[in-house]
C-alpha cells in the first residue's frame, strides 16, 4: 500500500520566508505541509491533488463545511516537510529512514505543485530542501491530516 502525508491546514493567509526574504504567500485558502515517503509514486501525487482541491471545509452561509477551495476562490501554498515521516519509536532521536531521499523527494513535491496547477490551483510553493520561516493564521483552527488516499 502506498502512503502520502500530508497536513492542511485552513487558513485566512501564509506565507514562507528564507533567508529573509518572503518566497511566497497567499490570502485565504490551504497552507498544505507535504511528506513524501520512499513508496510514493506520481500516482499518489495526483490523488492527494485532486482530494485536496475537492475537500469541503470552507463554511457555507448557513457556518457548515461544505465550500471548497474553489467555491471560495481560494489559494494554496505547499511546503515540503520530510519530517512528517518522522518514526520516535524508538529511543529520543526521530528516524526518517521512510522519508524519500532528497531527489526523489524534490522530483515528487514538483509533481504534486504542478498536479495542482493542472487543477487549476497554481500554488504558491516553499523552496524545497531550504531552512523556512513559515507563517500562518490558522482559520478554525481546521487542520487535517490525510494519511492515505486510494
Amino acid at each position: 500500500m502506498k502512503i502520502v502525508k500530508a497536513v492542511i491546514q485552513r487558513v485566512r493567509k501564509a506565507g514562507v520566508e528564507v533567508e529573509g526574504n518572503i518566497v511566497s504567500r497567499i490570502g485565504p485558502g490551504f497552507l498544505v505541509l507535504l511528506g513524501v515517503a520512499r513508496s510514493d509514486t506520481e500516482k499518489e501525487a495526483a490523488s492527494l491533488a485532486d482530494k485536496i482541491v475537492k475537500l469541503r471545509v470552507f463554511d457555507d452561509e448557513d457556518g457548515k463545511m461544505n465550500l471548497s477551495l474553489g467555491d471560495i476562490g481560494g489559494e494554496i501554498l505547499v511546503v515540503s516537510q520530510f519530517t512528517l515521516y518522522a518514526d520516535c519509536s524508538k529511543g529520543r532521536r526521530p528516524s526518517f529512514i521512510n522519508a524519500a531521499p532528497p531527489e526523489e523527494g524534490d522530483r515528487l513535491y514538483e509533481y504534486f505543485c504542478r498536479s495542482l496547477e493542472d487543477r487549476g490551483f497554481p500554488p504558491g510553493k516553499g523552496i524545497f530542501g531550504a531552512e523556512m520561516l513559515v507563517s500562518l493564521e490558522n482559520d478554525g483552527p481546521v487542520t487535517i491530516l490525510i494519511e492515505k488516499v486510494p
